[in-house]
């Protein structure tokens, strides 16, 4: 959510954005565009996590990507552009506005003819994805009571080889603290407590952005 590192120093998540490959001039624009939506900004995705999920999908090379919150179509363009050539990428957002900054991006980098947006609720479009073809790679980034319902369908459907990335798993540092029972903390520790007893997948949850989780079934 946060397009800083909430619990990195400032200093040292310049040092990490200074030494992360740099965003290409539309990514740069795009983020220039989001950051134009004020308070609602802190929900695109930070330059070096951007960085990371592109270098996985260019490793993973997945045929079916899914992600699951779009919001002005950051992530979705770091993904995009590296599958490998006929994967896909389903985007799934419930807001016209927000995903129609999205389009016009995609369409600037040469994208968009790789992604299938689907305005409804994520929850409904996963529910009617056939068996086939199973999912290589997920990011989920929307709502956070609704994340573990999210990787559930995710999870179910994921290949042998796919991953899932999950965004602010460290919720602003406040899972950490005990006393703090925020509905948001609350809910982040709930799903991170559901992934690590999950003994269908190994999962490291790393400092990068706002916390995420990196989530693979188990060999065997």
């Amino acid at each position: 959510m946060s397009s800083e590192n909430a619990v990195l120093s400032q200093a040292i998540s310049a040092y990490l954005e200074a030494n992360s490959t740099s965003p290409d001039t539309v990514q740069l624009d795009l983020r220039t565009a989001t950051a134009e939506l004020g308070e609602w900004s802190i929900m695109q995705i930070n330059p070096v996590q951007g960085t990371l999920m592109t270098l996985l999908t260019a490793a993973l090379k997945p045929r079916f990507a899914v992600e699951i919150g779009t919001f002005t179509g950051y992530s979705a363009l770091c993904v995009a552009k590296a599958l490998p050539p006929g994967g896909r990428l389903m985007c799934c957002d419930i807001s016209e506005e927000w995903t129609a900054i999205a389009r016009d991006y995609w369409a600037r980098a040469g994208v968009a003819d790789r992604i299938d947006l689907r305005i409804a609720p994520a929850l409904e479009t996963l529910r009617t994805l056939p068996p086939e073809p199973k999912i290589d790679f997920a990011f989920i980034d929307a709502d956070k009571a609704s994340y573990i319902d999210y990787y559930e369908e995710v999870v179910s459907r994921l290949s042998e080889r796919g991953v899932i990335l999950v965004d602010n798993t460290l919720r602003d540092g406040t899972v950490a603290d005990a006393s703090n029972t925020d509905a948001g903390a609350e809910e982040m520790r709930a799903f991170n407590t559901h992934v690590v007893n999950d003994e269908r997948v190994t999962v490291s949850l790393l400092p990068v952005g706002d916390g995420l989780s990196v989530i693979a079934l188990r060999a065997g």
